[in-house]
């Protein structure tokens, strides 16, 4: 019986008001059920306390609430947390709360696996079981606001989707999450507090445009020469640096926000002068700035950071054409919680 109930989290404000004008009680009541469900994070029906006990079993024969359960929380030295999240179903995705000086930033992820084959990413080899539904999306947040609040003393500040997935490839949830995280009636955070990244889908990058969102864009890019870039993420044949670009120029001239290249140095892959004056060249398409992050290894021999002579030159030569740049250390390695390691080791 409990398969066929309807997961009440997909229902919205206006569809809860018409069940209670359905079964004879007043629409009001829907809303304070909406309230239970987002602003207040019920898992239950029992916690639905300013609603009588009748209503509560109706609600019990109708409904389920497919919340998400935090099955394994690792914390490394830095101070990282890594949330091992146990959905509904049994499958598990990871989450992670990176703490800094200034802020706590979440982690999430938004398919259990992944759409794409990036080579030097764990979850690339996890072959995509499903995408993760809006509300499973808004509970690893919660988990991470919660977590942030008992460990750090403050609420969760920022929201990067870089965990487990493309986020593009599951668009239109990725997009109803971000809509509960920002709304007055979910979390009410900023938009601008969000970044959504991709490996980069040119049509969904565009369609973002067209939708008028209001959070940031960064791209997983890792080199701007088109072989390269192949041999790293074998999707970019089908998705190409030439319509990359247009559809970047697109989002810029729709929204005049500013975009964050995400970018990996590996040893004899991407650590020449050619390979950062590609850079160079790709970034001077539109307003943007540079992000080079720390590689964190699979076991794989193919890829391994590369030696601080090549970021030197990769600073050095960025920093002469004036694009901004910054180095970022990875956090929480020593349990896999890093960018690129999140698959399930667990």
């Amino acid at each position: 019986m409990e398969q066929t109930k309807k997961d009440i989290r997909a229902l919205s404000k206006e569809e809860l008001r018409s069940f209670f004008e359905s079964i004879g009680d007043k629409p009001f009541r829907g809303n304070q059920v909406y309230q239970w469900l987002w602003s207040k994070g019920a898992h239950t029906f029992d916690q639905m306390t300013n609603l009588s006990k009748e209503t509560r079993d109706h609600l019990q024969a109708h409904f389920v609430i497919n919340h998400i359960k935090v099955d394994s929380i690792q914390r490394s030295k830095d101070g990282t947390i890594k949330n091992g999240v146990k959905l509904h179903d049994g499958l598990v995705v990871e989450s992670v709360l990176i703490p800094t000086g200034t802020r706590t930033t979440a982690c999430v992820s938004s398919q259990v696996g992944c759409s794409l084959d990036c080579k030097f990413c764990a979850t690339a080899r996890l072959k995509r079981m499903r995408n993760l539904n809006p509300d499973e999306i808004y509970d690893q947040v919660v988990a991470i606001d919660k977590e942030s609040r008992l460990y750090h003393n403050r609420p969760l500040s920022n929201i990067v989707f870089m965990g487990m997935g493309e986020p593009l490839m599951n668009y239109k949830n990725v997009l109803a999450a971000i809509e509960k995280i920002t709304s007055p009636e979910g979390l009410g955070m900023s938009p601008k507090r969000i970044v959504v990244s991709t490996s980069g889908v040119p049509k969904m990058i565009k369609k973002m445009a067209d939708d008028n969102v209001k959070f940031n864009l960064a791209v997983s890019l890792h080199s701007a020469i088109q072989e390269t870039r192949e041999k790293i993420m074998p999707f970019a044949t089908s998705f190409t640096l030439t319509d990359l670009k247009e559809s970047l120029e697109y989002w810029y001239e729709k929204t005049a926000k500013q975009i964050t290249y995400e970018y990996v140095v590996w040893s004899g892959i991407n650590d020449q002068k050619q390979d950062v004056a590609a850079l160079i060249t790709f970034c001077s398409y539109v307003p943007c700035k540079v992000n080079i992050i720390e590689y964190n290894p699979i076991d794989d021999g193919m890829f391994q950071q590369a030696d601080n002579k090549a970021l030197d030159l990769y600073i050095t030569m960025l920093e002469k054409a004036r694009i901004p740049i910054t180095v970022r250390r990875s956090r929480g390695k020593d349990i896999d919680a890093a960018c690129g390691q999140l698959a399930n080791k667990q």
